[in-house]
């Protein structure tokens, strides 16, 4: 893995860290250990007192007789610990008279606690340091004096600190074994987990840019973790799929728009050509084919309204021009409009709304286009012989409901959350752009009111739309519903 992003940041922030800690607990650790074994060979040192050793000394000796080499010989001989320390008989003049060695010391030795206690007239002293066999020790000196006062030698105690020092040598090495150990454990388990993090992060990375470079079907390996990654990874495939979903939607709308703009082209061409062929020679050919060419310039135009609408809605530049209206009046002339195309189409049309204003502060015009493009589903997915219903109530003086039934081919359970969103279309094989009911989703939702769809696959869709009215008193709320049945 190389030293670079998210490893090199781990590395130099938490790994320094811990270096530093390692390294702070183990120097403490071992300042400890040495304190303390050290602090044992001094409480050793110190459990023998110039008091102590008088004590001793008198009890083999006799002051008058200054026999102070007898009383020491005899207190070597006897001293019980003889495996842990050396001891050594000093005279005034500052020679090793006996040893605990057995080995006799010749010559002037350099014993800087001797010469401590001698010169500072206190009966101990303590020094550390090294005889010149290069041996290290912690010496103590402790003067004697007869029972009369009179200056007798010096006992000098000596703790080689060497086996110290290389016990705390090798308690040294474990600890920094340990630590080593800690840190390449650490190490190890860190470039793991950072690995488990990189890794999928730069295939995050790297499938982004395959989504940003138009592979709209690049996705994620399988993640095997369940943690904000994993969710990021599933976040990241749902947005691909999504952005697939809505590209292969916007294709299909381009397709179909190309085709349902197509279609009054070429009606519209058709019929120019012809009328320009047969001139004057034929009135009533003449007129049948300009009412083709302005119906479906009426329908091109429709087209094209729906489109700039929805344009707006998407760029949210979608106004009202809000005015005082009855919906119900509303209703009553989008309904009316119909009546001869349900007949042609031979579909019965019920309408049955209440002899009741419903007052309203909207946009005439776009609550007819919602009415219009509700019916308009209901008939181009009803077959001959079918039935639409048209029906209105008002539950209450500040609600008006408005439902429109029919028998058609009803929506796919897998569709139907989809439908009112821009460029979904269920049933690629009827004639429409598929953003009618986006756009009249959005025109109800700027009326602060609600368009709601149910539907069962071969049986029907009702769509019902809910838009707040303003409160009236009313003498009757008499439903009619003879507006009638229309056919």
């Amino acid at each position: 893995m190389k030293f670079v992003g998210i490893t090199k940041r781990w590395f130099l922030n938490v790994a320094s860290i811990v270096i530093v800690i390692l390294v702070t607990v183990s120097a403490a650790l071992f300042l400890s250990m040495r304190n303390y074994y050290y602090g044992l060979a001094d409480m050793t040192l110190d459990s023998y007192s110039a008091d102590e050793i008088a004590s001793n000394f008198n009890f083999f000796s006799d002051a008058a007789s200054g026999g102070f080499e007898a009383a020491g010989r005899e207190f070597i001989e006897n001293f019980p610990e003889k495996d842990k320390m050396a001891v050594w008989l000093i005279d005034g003049s500052g020679n090793v008279i006996l040893s605990s060695s057995g080995f006799e010391i010749k010559g002037k030795v350099e014993m800087p606690d001797y010469e401590a206690a001698m010169s500072s007239g206190r009966s101990s002293e303590k020094w550390t340091g090294s005889l010149p066999s290069g041996e290290k020790i912690m010496a103590s000196t402790l003067i004697y004096n007869y029972p009369d006062g009179t200056f007798g030698g010096a006992v000098r105690f000596m703790i080689s600190i060497d086996a110290i020092d290389d016990q705390l040598v090798r308690i040294l090495f474990i600890v920094i074994s340990v630590c080593i150990g800690m840190f390449a454990l650490l190490v190890v388990s860190g470039i793991i987990f950072i690995s488990s993090i990189v890794n999928p992060v730069k295939a995050i990375g790297e499938t982004a840019k395959k989504i940003a470079g138009g592979d709209l079907e690049a996705r994620i390996d399988h993640y095997p973790y369940n943690d904000e990654i994993g969710e990021l990874c599933t976040t990241i495939n749902d947005m691909a799929e999504k952005l697939a979903a809505s590209d292969r939607m916007k294709n299909d709308f381009i397709s179909t728009v190309s085709h349902e703009l197509r279609t009054p082209l070429t009606a519209i061409k058709g019929w120019g050509e012809t009328l320009l062929q047969i001139g004057e020679t034929d009135p009533s050919m003449t007129q049948r084919g300009m009412g083709v060419i302005i119906n479906e310039a009426s329908r091109l135009n429709d087209m094209v309204e729906e489109l700039l609408d929805f344009s707006r809605m998407s760029s949210g530049r979608m106004k009202l021009n809000s005015e005082k209206i009855d919906v119900l009046a509303e209703l009553d002339e989008v309904v009316f409009s119909f009546k001869e195309r349900t007949i042609k189409e031979g579909i019965e049309l019920i309408y049955n709304v209440p002899h009741l204003p419903a007052p309203a502060m909207g946009d005439a015009a776009r609550i007819k286009q919602v009415f219009i493009n509700i019916l308009d589903n209901a008939l181009k997915y009803s077959e001959h012989g079918g039935r639409i219903v048209v029906y209105a109530e008002i539950p209450n003086p500040a609600a008006l409901i408005i439902t429109v039934s029919d028998t058609g081919a009803g929506i796919p359970p897998e569709d139907l959350p989809h439908v009112k969103e821009k460029f979904y279309k269920a049933n690629t094989t009827v004639r429409g752009s598929g953003i009618g009911l986006a756009v009249a989703d959005e025109i109800i939702k700027l009326h602060n009111g609600e368009l709601d769809i149910d539907s069962i696959l071969g049986e029907g869709t009702t769509v019902r739309i809910t838009l707040p009215i303003e409160p009236t008193e009313y003498d009757s709320q008499e439903k009619e519903g003879d507006n009638g049945n229309e056919q």
